[in-house]
């Protein structure tokens, strides 16, 4: 198995397990990490999913350049219509994703980053996209996400420089939301996952949702726009409970409808 997937206690904990080659991501990899992100998105018990990689060393150097007989055009050519590893620009999974950086985090494991909504990482990971220094790009996500997330000469700097760059730095960049020491990684990811499974299921998904659906309106034509996930959160039983358990000053109990 290359993957772990588990689900428990409404959170969803997917972990990429090839830590004898850097946690690099194999086509039986990436077709498990594709079924994964079409299983999270059928169920309604999970309110958040949490993507890292075996071991410390690293989150995933990327494609296993070992795996694939393929010549960079025929890569490329190849359908992937969700990015690198199935999730470094998907728009149809509407649970949060946190990103758990605990080392390398390179090529196309950082374009699952890019994926991700929440990125948590140990002080000593690295990022990068050195794909131009073996003469290829960022073709899953690199060069179409990160300019979308940071500033134009930033993204370029990391994408033509091919430079591994540290977590603080990412950090400074926007792309990280924060760096906790290698031994508190697991803390302060917890930290995270508690605050987002105390929010109501539906008003998380309908949040992405909007995110996800909306980016290239306007805010207006956005506002304007009825999605699914929102008409179902503001209907749902859960709507109601958060009101009355802020009135009555508990802690609400979430139904998911």
């Amino acid at each position: 198995m290359t993957v772990h997937y588990e689900v428990r206690d409404r959170v969803a904990r997917v972990t990429i397990d090839r830590p004898e080659v850097m946690n690099a991501v194999d086509q039986k990899t990436e077709a498990a990490l594709e079924r994964i992100w079409c299983d999270i998105e059928e169920r309604d018990d999970i309110s958040v999913a949490v993507l890292t990689g075996a071991g410390e060393k690293a989150f995933s150097v990327g494609a296993d350049m070992k795996d694939s007989s393929l010549s960079g055009l025929e890569y490329w050519a190849a359908p992937r219509p969700n990015g690198f590893g199935g999730i470094s620009f998907r728009r149809s999974l509407d649970v949060p994703l946190i990103a758990r950086v605990n080392g390398y985090a390179l090529g196309g494991g950082f374009e699952m980053v890019l994926g991700a909504d929440i990125v948590v990482a140990a002080e000593t990971a690295k990022f990068g996209l050195p794909e131009a220094r073996v003469g290829r790009m960022p073709l899953d996500g690199g060069m179409v996400m990160l300019q979308r997330k940071i500033p134009h000469n930033l993204a370029m700097g990391v994408m033509l420089g091919g430079r591994r760059i540290d977590a603080a730095t990412m950090e400074r960049f926007g792309l990280v939301n924060e760096v906790a020491a290698a031994n508190e990684l697991d803390a302060v990811t917890e930290r995270w996952i508690e605050d987002i499974v105390a929010s109501a299921p539906l008003s998380l998904r309908a949040i992405k949702q909007v995110v996800n659906r909306t980016g290239h309106l306007s805010p207006s034509e956005a506002q304007a726009m009825k999605l699914p996930a929102v008409v179902k959160a503001l209907k749902s039983e859960d709507a109601d409970e958060g009101v009355r358990a802020f009135l009555e000053k508990r802690a609400p109990v979430w139904q998911g409808a």
